[in-house]
């Protein structure tokens, strides 16, 4: 057990370690970021939501 608890234990180091490496963005960064994701996410449902009805429609068209 105590090979184990030491692997762990240099397995949380290392990854600290990485973590402290990593530049992180500032707050205007992970905004614009965020924001940007939100009105592609929201484009891409209006652009499927309107295939959506369009393909609805013809397929109603056919059937009848």
């Amino acid at each position: 057990m105590g090979k184990w608890f030491r692997s762990l234990r240099q397995y949380f180091r290392d990854a600290w370690n990485e973590l402290r490496k990593v530049t992180w963005p500032s707050r205007k960064e992970l905004w614009n970021s965020t924001l940007t994701v939100l009105v592609v996410i929201g484009l891409a449902g209006v652009f499927l939501g309107a295939v959506d009805l369009l393909l609805t429609f013809l397929v109603n068209l056919y059937l009848r």
